[in-house]
C-alpha cells in the first residue's frame, strides 16, 4: 500500500468531472425548492430520465462527504481524487439502470466501497480479503455517544491524533467508522453498503471505536 500523505478535506476540482459527465454544475442557478425539498432518490430518478440539473444538486449534496470518506480511507489526495472521479463516473455510466432499492447514499457508498476494494487489492502483490484486525470482545465495547472518539477531541493535538488513528485502523474498521461519520449511515445502512451482515458491520464499528478511544487517551 502506498504511504499516506497529508489528510485534506476539500473535494477535487469539478472541471474534469463536468467535462466527462457533460453537465455544467451551477449551484447559484439551481431552483431552491428542488435543492432542498426533493429526496436524493428522486433526484437520481430525474437524472436517469435526463434532468442534468437534478444531478447537479445531487452532486453538490454528496461530494464533500464522499471525498472526505475516500481521502481519510486511503490517505493520499491524488488517489482520493481519482477514486472520487471513478465513483461519480460509474454513477453516470449506469444511470439508466438505476432503480430505488435503498437510500441513494447507500447506493453511492456501495459503489465507493467496491472501488476501494479494487484499489487495496491492486496494492497487494497477492490479493487478499480485507482484515478485521483484533480487539476486545464485541460485547465489552460500548457504542454510547458520550464516549465516542469524535466527542473526545478538544485540542489540535487530539484532532491530529484522531486522523492518525483513523489511518491506522484495519481497512474494514476504518470504512465502518467513516461511513458513520462522513455519510451519517446507520449500522444497517453500513451493512448494506459493504455487503455484510448487520452483526459484522456492528462488530467492525465497535472495534474501530474502541481502538480510537484507547488511542485518544494517550493525548488526553
Amino acid at each position: 500500500m502506498p504511504s499516506r500523505g497529508t489528510v485534506l478535506s476539500s473535494p477535487p476540482s469539478e472541471k474534469a468531472l463536468d467535462v466527462a459527465v457533460s453537465v455544467q454544475l451551477r449551484p447559484a442557478t439551481l431552483h431552491s425548492e428542488m435543492s432542498t425539498a426533493v429526496s436524493d432518490e428522486t433526484l437520481m430518478l430525474r437524472y436517469r430520465d435526463g434532468d442534468a440539473e437534478a444531478f447537479a444538486i445531487l452532486y453538490e449534496r454528496q461530494k464533500g462527504p464522499l471525498y472526505r470518506y475516500l481521502l481519510r480511507h486511503c490517505g493520499i489526495a491524488a488517489v482520493a481524487e481519482e477514486l472520487f472521479q471513478d465513483v461519480w463516473l460509474n454513477i453516470v455510466r449506469t444511470r439508466e439502470q438505476y432503480v430505488v432499492q435503498a437510500k441513494f447514499s447507500t447506493y453511492l457508498y456501495r459503489v465507493a466501497h467496491n472501488r476501494l476494494v479494487d484499489f487495496y487489492r491492486r496494492q497487494s502483490a497477492v490479493p487478499t480479503a480485507w482484515e478485521d484486525g483484533t480487539g476486545p470482545a464485541v460485547e465489552h465495547v460500548s457504542l454510547g455517544s458520550a464516549e465516542e472518539p469524535e466527542n473526545q477531541v478538544h485540542t489540535r493535538a487530539q484532532v491530529a491524533r484522531l486522523l492518525e488513528l483513523i489511518s491506522e485502523l484495519p481497512e474494514v474498521q476504518r470504512e465502518a467508522f467513516l461511513l458513520r461519520e462522513e455519510a451519517g449511515m446507520s449500522i444497517e445502512e453500513i451493512a448494506e453498503a459493504t455487503d455484510v451482515e448487520r452483526e459484522t458491520a456492528k462488530s467492525r464499528l465497535r472495534y474501530a471505536l474502541n481502538r480510537l478511544r484507547r488511542g485518544l487517551l494517550e493525548v488526553a
